[in-house]
């Protein structure tokens, strides 16, 4: 029973943990029709620049926080300027073949950067766990659930109740559209991809805070993917649902089938849920859905 409770619980604050990266993104694609395949890398790339500027600058935790989150911001507002602005109006062919070359040249820079060597992370957080009855649980899964929450909160009321974030939701629809209403398409765009720098780091601060990672984390990307597709690309709220439903079935796949089938159903176990969800509703289950005129 002690073990069955768990892996529930700890499944269900991974799978917050897999919201939080997943927020980044919604909020890009909800702000600038955009699917984000490089989110695992620059959620990774959070992390190195953190480790960078605390164990190879020696600078305190706290300044090494600020500049990695600061550089974040940075970071997607270049991504946005460079590489996303020449694209404004163009196909979505485009924009997600631009994404995919941004993931493969983010990797092959943090490679030759830092190198495929481990880099051990120093701890945010206290690494005393949290006592729950028999229970221990990691203390920064813990503080990343409540950060994904409060986070869902915070842009929820930012996309529907302030005229910025109704703004971004306008131009995600059509860009042409946007312009000729007079909204500043290029300005909401950036805004998105800065939002979703500061939420990879944080995502990354929880992540790896006290542990050894090497480039293969950015993997985290794709195991945040499920949660996502499963909440709908415009929901920010049903993100943490889908979080919550994705990391229990994970942890109850793992207590209940990895013993009988040796190991790794719970890593596929939420792939095959969204599959099983989008066959019945492929817009998610908080996704918008759209009426087209033919």
């Amino acid at each position: 029973m002690i073990s069955l409770l768990s892996h529930i619980i700890n499944g269900a604050l991974i799978g917050l943990l897999f919201a939080l990266v997943a927020m980044g993104f919604v909020i890009i694609y909800r702000s600038a029709r955009v699917f984000n395949f490089a989110q695992g890398e620059i959620v990774i790339l959070g992390a190195f620049l953190f480790w960078t500027f605390s164990q190879y600058w020696e600078l305190p935790i706290w300044l090494s926080l600020i500049l990695a989150f600061c550089a974040s911001v940075v970071l997607g507002l270049i991504i946005e300027r460079v590489i996303l602005r020449p694209l404004v109006g163009e196909e979505l062919f485009a924009l997600v073949m631009v994404t995919i070359g941004l993931l493969v040249f983010i990797r092959g820079l943090v490679l030759v950067t830092w190198g495929a060597e481990v880099h051990f992370i120093p701890p945010v957080f206290s690494v005393k766990g949290v006592k729950v009855g028999p229970l221990m649980i990691d203390r920064g899964l813990v503080y990343g659930g409540a950060f994904t929450i409060f986070m869902s909160i915070l842009f929820s009321w930012f996309f529907n109740h302030t005229r910025l974030g109704l703004e971004m939701t306008a131009v995600a629809e059509d860009h042409q559209i946007a312009l000729s209403l007079g909204l500043n398409v290029k300005r909401s765009i950036a805004m998105a991809w800065a939002i979703s720098g500061a939420l990879c780091t944080l995502s990354a601060i929880v992540f790896v805070s006290g542990k050894g990672m090497t480039f293969m984390a950015a993997d985290i990307g794709l195991a945040a993917l499920p949660v996502a597709l499963l909440a709908g690309l415009e929901s920010i709220g049903g993100l943490v649902l889908a979080g919550l439903l994705i990391g229990v079935s994970m942890g109850l796949a793992e207590h209940f089938l990895d013993s009988v089938l040796q190991g790794g159903v719970g890593a596929v176990f939420p792939f095959f849920i969204m599959i099983i969800v989008l066959l019945i509703r492929p817009t998610g289950l908080f996704g918008w859905r759209t009426i087209e005129r033919i």
